[in-house]
This record gives structure tokens, sequence and C-alpha cells, in this order.
């Protein structure tokens, strides 16, 4: 009898050694190829956007100009509030006297404010004194010198003291009801409408670049979906040969990407162009008032916030559309 032979088992050590190899990938090598992927992915996407010059050139500058108005909003409101600053922090009651008050009788209502737990500190003005400012600020100094007498009363500048009603600190019934006083002026309703001015501006400025986030969000999506659709063929032969989602969706994400910085770099370039244009007439205008405020333009971290946004939002849009047609036209 003959020796049967035996058959050659090779199968199971070629599937162990195959899952050697794949057991022996290390973590370095996986991260290789990840980066591989998305240098690709952030290139590629890159490169696609310069092969359209004038389609991505008329989508960016329409993200620009959206992005831009709410930054422009947000520079005048800037400086809006800065120059309100001083005016919502003044305490000080202005008190105008009868004329036919003296120094002397000025000076005495002064010491006995000064007694006044409430009050801070009195400043006394001449009829003098006040004549000489007005003629300085107000540049009618010839007009000024033709008459004969001086129209200007004599004025206290009454601080009171901090810790009590800003709104109406009983100091100003006082001197209402005091006989040598023709007008008290405290103007903290004005600081209360200008406070009111100014919140409003804030949450105007709120909604709007809520409404244009969204609208950049609504055109980048747009974009991405049309570049989609032109893929349609490719990306189901991708699905077909078992590529994963994060494989086919991330050119597309880095497309949004790029389509939010660039947006957000073009709205920058746009303020500063406005910036530009309007410094001589607003220097002018400053001047005008001795150059008492000092106007910004854009601070730095304003406008990488801006990009950084703009960016985030390009890459959301992207993503959420990318999702959506994946999840619809992936192969069962």
């Amino acid at each position: 009898m003959s020796a049967q032979p035996q058959p050659l088992k090779r199968s199971a050590p070629e599937k162990s050694a195959s899952g050697a190899r794949r057991s022996r990938v290390s973590l370095r090598e996986r991260l290789a190829a990840w980066r591989d992927q998305h240098f690709h992915g952030f290139f590629s996407s890159l490169g696609r956007l310069a092969a359209r010059p004038w389609a991505s050139g008329l989508t960016v500058f329409v993200l620009g100009f959206a992005l831009a108005l709410p930054l422009l909003f947000w520079l005048v409101y800037d400086n809006a509030r800065d120059l309100s600053g001083g005016m919502r922090e003044a305490r000080e009651v202005t008190v105008f006297l009868k004329p036919a008050l003296d120094a002397t009788a000025a000076s005495a209502l002064a010491s006995e404010l000064r007694k006044r737990e409430d009050v801070s500190d009195v400043t006394e003005r001449t009829p003098a004194q006040g004549l000489a400012e007005f003629r300085q600020l107000s540049g009618f100094g010839e007009a000024l010198d033709a008459l004969q007498d001086n129209p200007l009363p004599s004025v206290l500048v009454v601080t009171p003291r901090a810790g009590g009603n800003v709104d109406e600190p009983p100091l100003l019934g006082a001197l209402k009801a005091d006989a040598r006083v023709d007008l008290v002026q405290y103007d903290a309703v004005w600081r209360r409408k200008l406070s009111g001015i100014l919140q409003f501006g804030e949450r105007l400025i709120i909604v709007v670049a809520a409404l244009l986030a969204l609208a950049t969000l609504l055109v980048i999506g747009n974009t991405v979906r049309m570049d989609i659709q032109a893929r349609s063929a490719e990306i189901s032969v991708m699905q077909t040969i078992g590529a994963s989602n994060g494989f086919i969706r991330r050119p597309f994400l880095y497309a949004g990407f790029w389509y939010g910085l660039l947006g957000g770099l073009v709205a920058i370039f746009i303020v500063g162009i406005v910036e530009y244009a309007l410094a001589a007439p607003i220097r002018a205008l400053i001047d005008s008032y001795s150059q008492r405020f000092a106007l910004h333009g854009i601070d730095v971290l304003v406008g990488l916030a801006l990009v950084g946004a703009s960016a985030a939002i390009g890459w959301f849009g992207a993503y959420a559309v990318t999702t959506r047609h994946l999840v619809a036209g992936r192969p069962r």
C-alpha cells in the first residue's frame, strides 16, 4: 500500500502572517497616512478653486461684502461707545445763578454747598471765565467784542458724592428750590437715552451679524452642493469600491474652509478701503472739536476672529451639505 500524500497546510500560516503584518502597522505610520490624506485634500481643494477663477472669485467677493457689513457696524459702534464713555460717566450738576447775583453771592452759595454731606466738590466759574471759554470755542471773537456788557451769569459746577442715587440725587431738589438759582442742568436723562441707544445698537449688530452669517453659510453650502453634483459620478464610483465617507467628504470640507477664509480676508480688505476713503473728512471733523477724540480702526484680534469665524462657517456649511448627500446617495 502506497502512502497517501499529505496535503500542504499553508493557508493558516499565510493568514497568520497577513494578520501579523497588519498588526505591525505602527501608530506613526497611521498618523503619516492620515496626514498625507489631509494634505492632499487641503491642496487639491485649493487647486479646484484656482481652476475656476471667475466663479470662485465671485463667490469669495459676495462672501466678503456680506461679512464686511457687520464688521463696519461694529467698528462704528465701538467708536461711538468710546466717545460716549466720558459722557455716561459725567456726574456733575451745572447750576446757573441769577444774572443779578455778584461774585460774592456766588461764593457764598458755593461755600454752603461744600458743607453738604452729599457734595464732593464745587467749582466756581465767573462770567468773565465763561465768556472767555465761549470766545475760544465758538470762534465769534469779533462779534463778542461788540457787546457792551457780559450777558453770562455765574456758574457753579457741583459734583455729587459717589454712592447716592445717580439718576435723581437729593441735591437737585434743594438747588431747584433755591431762590438764587436760575437753572439746574443735570444730564441723567440724556445719559439714560444714550445708554439705551448703545444697547439698541449692540443688539442690532448681533442680529445683523447672525443674519449675514446665515447667508454666508447658505452661499457656501450651495456652492459646495453644486460642486458635489458636478462630481456625482466620481463620488458614486468611490462609494462603490468602498471609500469611507470621511475620505469622500474631506476635499469638500477644505473647499468650504477656503471659501470662508478668503471671504473673511476680502471683508477686512473692504473695511480697510472704507476706512481710507473716510479718513480725511473724519479727521477734519475731529480737528474742528480740538482733537478731543481719536478714532481707531480694526483691531488685530477682531480681524483674526472674523477670519476664523468665517472659515468655521464655511467648514460647517460644507459638512452639512456633503453629509446629506452621502447619506442619501450611498449604495446599499
